[in-house]
């Protein structure tokens, strides 16, 4: 069996222990999210950093651990190895599940996954070419650095919010064309606002 993707521990944070959740309500947060009309998974290629955060704020909203899965092209470590869609990473939300005894990782990304998914797994299916590196950071997490170690990391902060709101949108408004984007659909944002603010009053009846 070829492994394709490396776990990077010593860049990972490691999980709590004693957050996991039950599997059976892990498998409903995917079907929830899957179906959720915010999120715009058929378009694997929109902003996966906001979508990630995005359930990761509704998840401490709702009082759920949560971390987020990233997975790296080889060429970030100046390594071979690459992913599909010529990605350089893929981030998605992950949240910690009780099994028999033990703490596992399960990621929610409807982009790449038709169900709930281990990390090793989910790193496994995006990578193209042998070899990936995959890791478990805070939810509270935004974005990497520029050279990444396992410190300062960006966190969540009321700027790369706005970015979230504007990516699950579907406006990438870090960029020249998002910027452009942003002079025509200010209520297109406001309307994803709107909605995510919704989300955040609503924890969904199966956790609780």
């Amino acid at each position: 069996m070829i492994i394709k993707t490396i776990f990077a521990g010593s860049l990972s944070d490691e999980i709590e222990k004693g957050s996991g959740i039950s599997k059976e309500q892990a498998a409903l947060l995917f079907a929830f999210f899957k179906n959720c009309s915010l999120f715009r998974w058929s378009d694997a290629n929109n902003d996966c950093e906001d979508r990630a955060n995005a359930i990761c704020i509704l998840l401490d909203e709702w009082n759920i651990p949560n971390y987020k899965g990233w997975v790296f092209s080889g060429y970030v470590f100046k390594k071979i190895g690459y992913l599909k869609n010529m990605w350089k990473y893929h981030v998605a939300a992950a949240i910690p599940v009780t099994e028999e005894g033990k703490l596992i990782c399960y990621i929610i990304d409807p982009a790449t996954s038709d169900s709930l998914i281990k990390v090793e797994d989910w790193a496994s299916n995006v990578t193209d070419n042998p070899h990936s590196y995959h890791l478990l950071k805070s939810g509270r997490v935004y974005i990497f650095p520029a050279k990444i170690g396992k410190d300062k990391w960006y966190k969540r902060n009321m700027r790369n919010y706005k970015w979230t709101m504007q990516g699950v949108s579907g406006i990438n408004g870090v960029s020249t064309k998002g910027k452009a984007q942003l002079r025509f659909n200010k209520r297109k944002v406001l309307r994803t606002i709107t909605l995510f603010n919704d989300l955040r009053k609503s924890k969904p009846s199966f956790l609780s």
